[in-house]
């Protein structure tokens, strides 16, 4: 039967002695090299007991050692479960008792925090340290750079990805491996990969974008990354005249176009340019062309789906749009009450469907009813439009979804928080314009009356118990919230009228 994602990305590149990471101090990793450590991890993997279709929850800083974890779990059978390295302990207690991973990597600094969340879901746990130290590094450096290939059909689990739920609990997504392969796939064709590419790669690897998008077109083109640790402007600049390709979030080219040192000349070799997981202001494309000559291709998809849609390598990537639907994708605009389909140029919710649409949620199988048809289109929630020349327009986010230098924020999370601390009647959280980061959160409170709230200990309540990128940033009290004549609280008027606090 084979293993369809490890045949389809990895296996072709054993013996393969050409660069495929590059890392920021010059280190380079050749594709053998690579799938030999990932041999040694996958071994490892077995050593500890780990059985196809358990889950191997991740929480570490990105490092090569942490990407041949992936390509261990695809090889081995395991589901790979990335984890924001920001989240707490109090975040990750549930991802993990939720999955029932079986194994649970973190970073050695955070191992004392950690064996606690780990021992009350019966989980093992071990470390994995950016710069290959650890207990599993201990292990795999012992074991042989062989491994019999696990099989694996198209349909059985490859990876699950929490997505933050409107009702503050989190979905675990399910992706298959036809899902991920069949993306990678999609996305080679029309981007034009081939194995002369080399994409400069500051993303994270615990979503979609930096592990599957990123990670996956390049090991099917059979191509090679610069494999940095995080955006740093004077690394990106310095590292950018041996790249040819360059995948990021709106935040990365704003920063870029406010330096005076990244002009079109520092660019001129460059082949391509791509946006996503935030939507792109029409003012960035536009600065961005004028400054470089390069037209930004931005596309757009969620982690429930990988990659829906894209500009076109070829003809016009229009600004504020996110493109047509990838091959072997379908697209449609629904009546958001009935789901009839919509005429075009009218908005409605997108829906779509194809190869690349997850399986359901985990464990979850009345939300999986209510958000994957039985046709098999998926209903994103995302308010869109098709104009007459079929170019997507997103033009606003059902359920109130936030998006933040790349990370999907749900406000239900952060209002449950802010609601259960003393004197805080009730709270609103929304997300509000700015030029960096795409949006950032706004909280509002109200207070039970007559009550003076301590913001020290809400603050701190917020630190501990959230990761960085969801806090609020700014924080607002009022003695009412704005409401219609059925009760329901108007964001849409808190979006307004906070929609200058971060411009």
């Amino acid at each position: 039967m084979g293993n369809l994602l490890f045949d389809g990305l990895f296996a072709p590149h054993q013996g393969r002695d050409t660069a495929f990471l590059r890392t920021e101090d010059g280190h380079v990793l050749t594709h053998a090299a690579f799938l030999a450590q990932a041999a040694q991890y996958a071994n490892a993997l077995a050593a500890l007991g780990v059985c196809p279709g358990d889950r191997v929850a991740v929480h570490v800083e990105k490092s090569t050692e942490g990407l041949a974890l992936y390509a261990a779990c695809v090889q081995s059978g395991a589901v790979f479960l990335p984890l924001n390295p920001a989240y707490t302990p109090a975040e990750l207690d549930y991802f993990v008792g939720d999955s029932g991973a079986a194994l649970f990597v973190c970073d050695p600094a955070q191992a004392d925090d950690l064996t606690v969340v780990a021992a009350a879901h019966g989980s093992l746990l071990q470390t994995l340290a950016a710069d290959g130290s650890g207990s599993l590094a201990e292990l795999a450096s012992g074991q042989a750079k062989s491994f019999e290939t696990v099989d694996r059909d198209q349909d059985d689990l490859a990876a699950l990805l929490y997505t933050s739920g409107t009702t503050g609990r989190s979905k675990g997504a399910m992706l298959t491996h036809r899902n991920l392969l069949s993306n990678a796939q999609a996305l080679v064709a029309c981007w034009r990969f081939t194995a002369d590419d080399v994409l400069l790669h500051a993303l994270p690897i615990f979503h979609v974008h930096g592990l599957f998008v990123a990670t996956n077109v390049m090991l099917l083109a059979g191509g090679s990354m610069i494999f940095l640790p995080k955006f740093d402007l004077e690394t990106i600049l310095a590292q950018l005249p041996a790249a040819t390709t360059m995948m990021g979030v709106p935040t990365f080219y704003t920063r870029l176009l406010a330096d005076p040192r990244f002009t079109k000349a520092r660019v001129s070799h460059m082949r391509l340019f791509i946006s996503g997981s935030a939507p792109l202001l029409a003012e960035t494309h536009v600065r961005f062309h004028a400054r470089t000559g390069h037209s930004i291709l931005e596309r757009y998809g969620m982690t429930e789906t990988n990659m829906t849609t894209s500009n076109p390598y070829e003809g016009e990537r229009r600004a504020g749009t996110v493109g047509f639907a990838l091959p072997g994708m379908e697209v449609k605009i629904c009546d958001p009450a009935t789901g009839a389909s919509l005429p075009q140029g009218e908005i409605g919710i997108l829906e779509v469907r194809g190869p690349n649409v997850f399986k359901g949620y985990w464990q979850m199988p009345e939300k999986t009813a209510e958000e994957l048809r039985a046709d098999g289109f998926f209903i994103t929630g995302d308010l869109s439009m098709i104009d007459a020349d079929g170019y997507v327009h997103i033009v606003g986010r059902g359920k109130d979804l936030i998006i933040s230098g790349g990370y999907n924020i749900y406000p239900k999370e952060i209002e449950m928080l802010l609601d259960a601390q003393d004197g805080v009647f009730e709270s609103a959280v929304i997300g509000a314009p700015h030029l960096d980061f795409g949006e950032s959160v706004v909280a509002v409170l109200v207070p039970q009356p007559g009550v003076l709230l301590d913001m020290a200990a809400i603050e701190a309540a917020l630190k501990a118990n959230l990761a960085p990128f969801k806090r609020p940033r700014r924080i607002e009290v009022l003695d009412d919230l704005p409401r219609n004549t059925m009760g329901k609280v108007q964001k849409n008027q808190l979006r307004e009228r906070f929609r200058k606090a971060f411009l």
